[in-house]
């Protein structure tokens, strides 16, 4: 569990690195360090969260350094090891299987091997083929000039997308392509489907036209995910559509495409045509819940993901219909199962509102805007109100800790450092304490 938290900071420290280089920055300054950290942390942990303007403060070979950076953190960098081995070599020690089961939340050890193959050929070609659509549609379109303008930001943005990083090689994010759709649909279905999780991906891809034979985790992911994305366009579209700030200038049509856009981004995609900083507060406030439900298990999305959501509310259900179990269907969930749960969404919490109120001491913001910013960064979404830059160094740590705690996963840092677990040999006597 300690080789986790650990290869991914030592992947922020080399990032780190190579963004100080001068060559990373562009103009004649070298980079800041704090700029580099920052923006290090938030590629590998595949935020989006920014300082500094990615568009203007780093060089082509920074933004390359960035885009690398968040290829590596998406599909996580002892996966990635994995999957080089596997075309490599061909095979998988027992540790390597076991580090790579905990990374990728693999229930069987079997799974190991397929499934990261699948991983990879499922990463490079959704990502071939955004690009491909999105580079097109820059040079028809006349956002560029030339292919390799069109050709770079179709690549940068589609890696951006299906990793759920909301960096950008505009300044303005993706605010110019607002409305259009066959810019704006596809980064949103790479987003969307980056979000669902290579687990599920992988069941999907062999399974999907019998629903009725998909495992609970792949239910609870799809149909979760498809509900949370509709609940959250309509609720987007119907508090922004007369906002003369983001939606009301718009026709109808561009409306809808910005309304989708509403609705996905907040699980965790960090892009954005308008500025955030304009919604009403009701859509900040039910686009914080959005951000900090998230999306699928083993994804590249953060959050505490929907699938420990939707599981919450069944224990709910269970209580309140008195059920001695919960269930699922025709499933039932183990205790253990749900005690993780209730872990995961506890410390969550916890975690969340101590970094608003610290956040608050520290760079004297408002709560909306600093519960918003919180989220955003523990959820790796990579949305901000634009409070972001003007941050200072000890508010930025606070933002750099909470990125790094989402990537890694609550349980996984609560983990590493505790040395063994071992099963008690008797139990105690039961009392109950009166709740409520």
């Amino acid at each position: 569990m300690r080789l986790l938290p650990l290869s991914f900071l030592a992947l922020i420290l080399l990032g780190t690195l190579l963004l100080l280089l001068p060559f990373a920055r562009a103009g004649e300054h070298s980079p800041d360090f704090m700029a580099a950290f920052f923006t290090s942390t938030s590629a590998v942990t595949v935020t989006g969260l920014a300082t500094v303007d990615t568009a203007t403060y780093w060089s082509p070979v920074g933004q390359t350094i960035i885009l690398v950076l968040v290829e590596i953190g998406g599909l996580g960098i002892v996966a990635l090891a994995t999957v080089l081995g596997l075309f490599i070599g061909g095979r998988l020690g027992l540790r390597t299987r076991l580090v790579a089961q905990t990374d990728m939340h693999v229930v069987s050890l079997g799974e190991v091997k397929p499934l990261f193959r699948r991983v990879a050929v499922v990463m490079v070609s959704f990502q071939a083929v955004i690009a491909a659509v999105l580079a097109v549609r820059y040079r028809a379109g006349d956002y560029f000039d030339s292919w390799g303008a069109a050709l770079w930001h179709g690549v940068f943005d589609a890696v951006m997308a299906f990793n759920n990083a909301g960096f950008s090689l505009n300044s303005d994010s993706i605010t110019r392509y607002a409305g259009d759709g066959l810019i704006v649909v596809p980064i949103c279905l790479g987003v969307f489907f980056g979000a669902v999780g290579f687990p599920v991906l992988a069941e999907l891809f062999s399974g999907w036209r019998t629903p009725s034979k998909w495992t609970i985790h792949t239910r609870l992911t799809v149909w979760g995910s498809v509900f949370l994305l509709v609940v959250g366009a309509l609720v987007f579209l119907v508090i922004e559509w007369a906002n003369p700030a983001t939606l009301g200038p718009l026709p109808w049509n561009h409306k809808l495409v910005s309304g989708l856009e509403g609705g996905i981004m907040p699980r965790s995609g960090g892009l954005n045509s308008f500025d955030w900083g304009e919604v009403r507060p009701e859509t900040l406030s039910f686009a914080t819940v959005l951000m900090f439900i998230g999306g699928g298990s083993a994804s590249t999305a953060g959050g505490i993901k929907v699938t420990t959501f939707l599981l919450l509310a069944y224990v709910i259900l269970a209580e309140l219909r008195g059920d001695p179990q919960v269930t699922i269907g025709v499933r039932a969930i183990s205790s253990a199962v749900v005690r993780t749960a209730l872990s995961i969404a506890l410390i969550s919490v916890m975690l969340v509102t101590t970094a608003t109120w610290t956040l608050m001491m520290l760079s004297d913001v408002d709560f909306e805007d600093a519960l918003f910013e919180c989220t955003s960064a523990f959820a790796t979404v990579g949305l901000s109100t634009g409070l972001t830059p003007d941050l200072n160094g000890p508010s930025q740590v606070v933002i750099i800790v909470l990125m790094f705690i989402g990537r890694v996963g609550t349980i996984t840092a609560a983990s590493a450092f505790i040395l063994r677990r071992r099963a008690p040999r008797y139990t105690l006597p039961e009392e109950q304490p009166i709740i409520g």
